[in-house]
Formats: C-alpha cells, sequence, structure tokens
C-alpha cells in the first residue's frame, strides 16, 4: 500500500508559530540553502533527518521554504483550490539542463552508428518499440517484450488489449516524427485517439476528454489508495485551452527553458487528467512531442518509459511530493530530468557498445580465408544493412569479370552471409539480418 507523503507545513504556517527574532539568526549562521547536499529534499524526507546543529526538524525546513521563496517561477496550471503551480531553478535542476542541452540537442557529436542514414531507421524503429512497449506496460499491459516485438516487426494484428495499447503506442510515437505544428487541443486530441483506439471500455471516449455528465473518478495507485482527485470535468475545455496556450508560449510568462516546458506539459496532463484512461500514455507522448518539435532529436533513439518502469513507485512520488508541498513542481522537474539524462547516458553505452562490436567483427573478418572483395563487400554491409547487390554491381566496384563476381557472392551466400532475393530473372543480395553475429560465429 503507498504511503502518501505528509503534507509539508507552508512558509506562512511556519512563520506564523516561530519566534522568528530567535529563529532567523540561527538560519542564517547554519546556512540553510534551497537544497541539502545537492538534494531539493521534501518535508517527509526533512522530518525524519537529522538538522544541522542548532536547528529544529521544524526551523531546518522554515530555512529551506525561506532560500526558496525568491526562486519560485508560477506558472499558469492552477490546482483544484486554485493554487498555482510553480518550480524553481536550484543549482541541480540548471546542472541537469546543462548537461541534457549538450548532449541531445543541436549539432553534438554522436556515434557513427546513428549518424549513418542507413542505421538511423535501425535504430529508430527500436527506439520507438521500446518506448511503445514500457508506456503501455506502466499503464498495465502485460503482452511480454518478444511478443510485442514480434508484433510490431511482423504487422500482425494485435490479439488482447495489452498489444493493442503498445501497437497504438508504437503508432502514435511514430507520427511524433518532423512535428512543428503549435499544440491545439485538436491535435491532443488526435494523439490521444491514436494511443486508446481498440482499449477503452467505452469506445466513445478515445479522443475526446471526459464530458461533466459523466462520472469524474479519481487516480489510484495499484492498491487501492487515492492519490489524486483531477479537477471537475466542467473546466476541461478550458484548462486544455490553456495549456496549449502554455506550450506555444502565448502567455506572457517570460523565457522558460524549452526542456523545462516539456516537462511541466507532462505534469499538466497528467494532473488535469482529462481522459477516461491513457492519460499517462498521452502525457509522456506529449512529452517526446514537445522535445522533438524543440530541436532535442537525440530523443527520437531514447527510452524514458523503460526507466520510469524500473521504478514505479519513485515516478508517482515525485506526483505526490509537488502536490502536498504547496504544486512545488520542482520535484517532478528533477526526477524527469534525472531519468533524461540516464536514458541519454544508456543511449551512448549502448552505441559505443555496438562500435566496438563492428570494429571487433571487421578485426576477425579480415583474418578470414575470404579474398579482399569479398571482405570489402561484407565491410560495407556491416555499416549499410540495407545495401543491395548484384554480379554486376560487384564486378564493377573491383574491375573483375561477372563470373568472378559471381563465383565470391555465392559463396558468401553459402556461407549464411548474403540473402538472395528474385526479381524476375534478376538475383538480388542483402546482408543477413544477423551478419555481425555470423561472422564472429564463422571466425
Amino acid at each position: 500500500m503507498t504511503r502518501l507523503p505528509e503534507q509539508a507545513p507552508t512558509l506562512e504556517e511556519l512563520f506564523a508559530r516561530a519566534d522568528l527574532n530567535a529563529t532567523l539568526p540561527l538560519i542564517l549562521r547554519t546556512g540553510v540553502g534551497p537544497t541539502t547536499n545537492g538534494e531539493y529534499r521534501h518535508w517527509d524526507d526533512v522530518r525524519r533527518s537529522t538538522p544541522p546543529e542548532g536547528l529544529t526538524r521544524e526551523q531546518w525546513w522554515l530555512g529551506m521554504k525561506w532560500a526558496r521563496s525568491p526562486l519560485r517561477r508560477s506558472i499558469p496550471l492552477l490546482a483544484t483550490d486554485g493554487t498555482p503551480f510553480h518550480y524553481s531553478l536550484p543549482d541541480p535542476v540548471l546542472e541537469l539542463l546543462s548537461w541534457i542541452d549538450q548532449h541531445a540537442a543541436g549539432g553534438i557529436m554522436v556515434s557513427e552508428t546513428v549518424s549513418d542514414p542507413s542505421q538511423r531507421q535501425r535504430y529508430l524503429v527500436n527506439s520507438l518499440i521500446e518506448e511503445s512497449i514500457t508506456s503501455s506496460q506502466l499503464e498495465g499491459a502485460r503482452a511480454t517484450r518478444k511478443v510485442a516485438k514480434d508484433m510490431i516487426r511482423s504487422g500482425r494484428q494485435p490479439r488482447d488489449k495489452g498489444e493493442r495499447m503498445i501497437l497504438n503506442n508504437f503508432r502514435a510515437m511514430s507520427s511524433l516524427r518532423d512535428v512543428d505544428q503549435p499544440l491545439t487541443p485538436d491535435i491532443l486530441f488526435d494523439l490521444h485517439r491514436v494511443l486508446t483506439e481498440g482499449t477503452l471500455d467505452d469506445t466513445t471516449a478515445a479522443g475526446r476528454p471526459q464530458r461533466p455528465d459523466e462520472q469524474r473518478g479519481h487516480v489510484e495507485d495499484s492498491s487501492g489508495t487515492v492519490v489524486h482527485r483531477p479537477p471537475a470535468a466542467d473546466q476541461l475545455e478550458a484548462r486544455i485551452r490553456l495549456m496549449c496556450d502554455f506550450a506555444n508560449a502565448k502567455l506572457a510568462e517570460g523565457f522558460m527553458h524549452p526542456v523545462v516546458k516539456a516537462i511541466l506539459l507532462h505534469l499538466w496532463l497528467a494532473y488535469d487528467h482529462p481522459f477516461e484512461d491513457g492519460n499517462g500514455r498521452t502525457a509522456r507522448a506529449l512529452f517526446y512531442r514537445e522535445m522533438l518539435r524543440r530541436g532535442y532529436w537525440l530523443f527520437e533513439y531514447i527510452s524514458i518509459s523503460r526507466l520510469l518502469l524500473k521504478a514505479p513507485a519513485k515516478y508517482g512520488r515525485s506526483f505526490l511530493h509537488t502536490e502536498t508541498d504547496e504544486f512545488d513542481a520542482t520535484y517532478f522537474l528533477i526526477y524527469q530530468l534525472q531519468i533524461v539524462k540516464r536514458a541519454i547516458q544508456e543511449l551512448h553505452v549502448y552505441l559505443q557498445a555496438k562500435m566496438a562490436e563492428m570494429r571487433e567483427t571487421l578485426t576477425l573478418l579480415r583474418r578470414t580465408s575470404l579474398n579482399h572483395r569479398q571482405v570489402a563487400l561484407l565491410t560495407h554491409a556491416l555499416r549499410h544493412h540495407d545495401a543491395e547487390y548484384t554480379y554486376r554491381s560487384h564486378a564493377r566496384s573491383h574491375n573483375v569479370a561477372i563470373q568472378s563476381a559471381r563465383t565470391d557472392i555465392l559463396d558468401l551466400e553459402d556461407r549464411g552471409f548474403l540473402v538472395r532475393r528474385v526479381v524476375g530473372n534478376r538475383y538480388f543480395f542483402y546482408p543477413a539480418a544477423d551478419l555481425a553475429a555470423s561472422l564472429r560465429n564463422a571466425s
């Protein structure tokens, strides 16, 4: 069962019951700031921790809240009681934003594995499949990864609701590429429709917010504990319009870092919870849309949902910490930034491993009994998985007779390195799907 964090005392409450003449000098002497050891801590953690010498836990919390107060930036999202959400940019946030800017946008240096156009589609599809599966699993899809991947790659129809959720999510994520239009309610509804088609009890609920005449439920965790009560349905139309205006910078909130805005849009949709189901999937897809739209192109290749699925309680707690501390979105912001950084780091580790694997395979290839023409063809095939070869193209590349080219290629086919396709009376040859593994095994 989820343990809900204790409601944090507000700054006004702390001032009202503190002897400020005695307390403020103590706080100033201890140097309490908005963070402790680089952590943006919640009252639920502070009340269980040892405070700095000379301070009570409540005085320590007062010092933190006081230090955070001038950093607050309000956003147009209002809680159900009318309190505006806000966020701060303490040092941990600024450090994470700087790192993400260096590693996920602009003309950054990336592995040849991703920059090679012939391989981009392969890695993109793998990433979209990964995000589709894990985002759906966060909301209850039970299909195994192998079954889900086979379904998407083969193009077969889904057999149950879980598989339908995954396929829908794959289609939605695929549609987010090259998106440059401003966000509108209709675009949001279309995104939800794609994500939830064929998965809702009420088939008419796909692609529209809940109506005032419908039962507006609360949000429960897996144990049945109520963790969130969203706004009334009759407020949703206006709130969604306001969210779109926020996304499109039509409101006078001043400059906001694009990654911060993308994360706050995720939080906004999750808080309003406008749909019968699929709110989490839509919120995460909205985050991806905003990141890609703002030029963070590496997000085509990373999955945040896989990391969120590893620790769903921490994901949920970042929401709860925000709601139980005067709607301070900094908790959610920091957690999501940490997830983004980890996802980018893991992508780079994966790509480095793939490049090392390719270099090793090329080294082994050069030690085989194959002739230099065959080695050149397979070296090209390892880097270009969609390459096409014919007897004539191979003969021209190496200035040899057609018969020599034919002998080379048929030998590679016999070894399992190339596969043949027949079109009319012509033969075309392509790299085997498991070419790298086949070469390592042959060596």
